[in-house]
C-alpha cells in the first residue's frame, strides 16, 4: 500500500517548485509600482523553499517500498 502522505509529501513538492519559481523570478524582475508593504522580503522565496524541504522529507520518509 502506499501511504497517503507520501502524496501530500508529492504535493508540497510541486507547490514548493511552483512557488520558489515565482518568487525567483519576481526577484529578478520587480514589478514596476511595489503595492506589498514587505515586498522586501521576498515570502514566496522563503515559502516555497519551505514547502520544497517538507515534501522532500515527506516523499523520503513515506517513499513506496520503504521497509517499515
Amino acid at each position: 500500500m502506499i501511504s497517503i502522505w507520501f502524496f501530500i509529501g508529492l504535493l508540497l513538492l510541486i507547490y514548493g517548485v511552483l512557488i520558489l519559481g515565482s518568487g525567483i523570478y519576481e526577484y529578478y524582475n520587480p514589478p514596476a509600482v511595489q503595492t506589498v508593504v514587505l515586498s522586501d522580503l521576498h515570502a514566496a522565496i522563503w515559502w516555497g523553499a519551505l514547502l520544497l524541504a517538507l515534501g522532500v522529507i515527506y516523499i523520503t520518509k513515506f517513499r513506496p517500498g520503504r521497509n517499515g
